[in-house]
């Protein structure tokens, strides 16, 4: 079964057009290389950096690379940092007779390497698994179980799909990382993940699951910066304004994949999830993620609020200069509440939207609207929010 990726494939393309070098980042198995075989590139400018033949023919990078023309595409190029100054030199030629399309797992590496060496030349396009949007959300139910990764997601039954995310969290773990330098013992960062799963949704502890885990406050961060850097974990900023309150400023933290946190909790049939304690995590971890995909934000354009007298906000974003607010509830008719009344007033809210996994939507009154999870694509629209 083919998944079309339209919206991704239209990125790309369009980043291919504007920058000599685009970058394709996300987690291992999300689907960067079937999206990167669907450009215009001929076999002799596909490399494979796992790939031992592709390893020995770029021996010589510069003298294999600069004979090439059109589009170049280098898979896990985080396995060898030392091309990037290379590209920069080929990619500032005159006529720029090649471009570059690079992919790699996401990693605090990989993006200093691209950041400091390619700056000013490279667009960039982050992956993820598959949605609603692709996948159709009428599958919503397998997409939330299963999450987005494709083998994961088109696998023949719950028990294949939970076996191969039970191999790729090992595999992630005791090879992908290391490949990355990152030396942390396997077993240790398995437990870390796993409390980390404990906490999904809620406010970032770091002394407490350094505590739990026998090690210091910065040891924990680091555990922390590894699994964001590599896509498996969402941190969600605090909006911080000065508003007069005391507010949260920790961030909030989710697994991006509902299909990983689920493998981690123990989760592998819908009856199970349904009677679990993590159940509205889930779905708010799910929801969050769909809405900031179909907005396309970057992490420093989406926050969450959360002040000591307990009002809060799920995600709040400003789009075209308004204030917009979201909340993800696993119910069967949201209402308003008390908490969305103060969001309203002290975020100066131009509207609040209620994200719930119903099938019609209704208004709680003029700034507050109850829509269904199924009909996130309304926010994609560019007169959404005018």
């Amino acid at each position: 079964m083919m998944i079309d990726r339209e919206g991704y494939r239209e990125q790309i393309q369009l980043a291919i057009k504007q920058f000599r070098i685009t970058a394709l980042l996300g987690p291992r198995q999300c689907g960067k290389t079937t999206l990167a075989r669907q450009c215009a590139v001929t076999p002799d400018g596909y490399f494979d950096l796992e790939d031992p033949l592709d390893l020995a023919r770029l021996e010589v990078p510069r003298q294999t690379l600069e004979r090439l023309t059109g589009l170049i595409v280098i898979d896990e190029v985080q396995l060898r940092p030392d091309l990037f100054p290379l590209l920069r030199v080929l990619a500032d030629r005159e006529g720029i007779p090649a471009r570059f399309l690079i992919l790699g797992s996401a990693s605090p590496r990989l993006v200093k390497g691209v950041s400091e060496t390619l700056a000013g030349r490279v667009g960039f396009v982050d992956l993820a698994g598959f949605d609603g949007t692709e996948v159709g959300f009428d599958q919503l139910d397998q997409l939330w179980l299963r999450g987005g990764f494709p083998e994961s997601y088109l696998s023949a039954s719950e028990a294949e799909s939970v076996s191969w995310r039970q191999s790729f969290i090992r595999t992630f773990l005791t090879r992908d990382l290391p490949q990355l330098g990152i030396g942390i013992p396997a077993e240790q960062l398995r437990r870390f993940w796993l409390m980390v799963a404990h906490y999904h949704g809620q406010t970032w502890n770091a002394s407490e699951i350094a505590a739990s885990l026998g090690v210091n406050y910065k040891t924990a961060q680091s555990y922390l910066d590894v699994l964001i850097g590599a896509f498996m974990i969402r941190a969600l900023q605090p909006w911080t304004e000065n508003l007069g309150k005391r507010v949260r400023k920790a961030p909030k933290i989710y697994l991006r994949d509902s299909g990983l946190f689920h493998a981690l909790q123990n989760i592998r049939v819908l009856p199970e999830l349904q009677a679990h304690p993590k159940l509205g995590a889930s779905w708010e971890g799910l929801a969050l993620e769909h809405v900031i995909r179909v907005l396309r934000l970057d992490p420093g354009e989406a926050f969450y609020w959360s002040t000591h007298g307990g009002a809060e906000l799920d995600l709040f974003v400003i789009r075209g200069g308004r204030r917009y607010g979201f909340e993800f509830k696993f119910a069967d008719a949201p209402r308003s509440t008390k908490s969305m009344r103060v969001a309203l007033a002290d975020l100066r809210l131009e509207r609040l939207f209620v994200i719930y996994p119903g099938e019609k939507d209704y208004a709680l009154d003029t700034q507050i609207e109850v829509l269904s999870l199924r009909h996130v694509e309304k926010f994609a629209s560019p007169v959404f929010f005018s």
